[in-house]
């Protein structure tokens, strides 16, 4: 299964490489755009649930790493909760090791 990373530039500056175990990410964020944070986590959930679905349809089992991921997400998030304008800029993808 093509793996993909989604860089993101959270609202304090701070930049990290995100996990997904399918290319699914790309329909739910688009690189160059800045989201309000709870509209990110929403389409993170959304993508990494669908992600670990599809780990799960080919191998028959959920994806953990999606999950890990999604739970790093939010918790993530949860440092902004006070800031309601905070936003999260997805800088760009890139291709996981094969």
């Amino acid at each position: 299964m093509p793996e993909l990373y989604f860089h993101v530039r959270w609202p304090d500056g701070q930049e990290e490489a995100c996990y997904s175990p399918s290319l699914v990410i790309a329909d739910h964020l688009a690189a160059g755009q800045t989201y309000p944070v709870p509209e990110f986590v929403a389409r993170c959930e959304q993508a990494l649930n669908e992600a670990s679905e599809r780990v799960r349809q080919k191998y028959g089992f959920y994806c953990s790493s999606a999950m890990d991921q999604l739970g790093h997400i939010r918790s993530r998030a949860r440092d902004f909760e006070t800031q309601p304008d905070s936003r999260v800029t997805v800088a760009r993808f890139e291709p996981g090791a094969r």
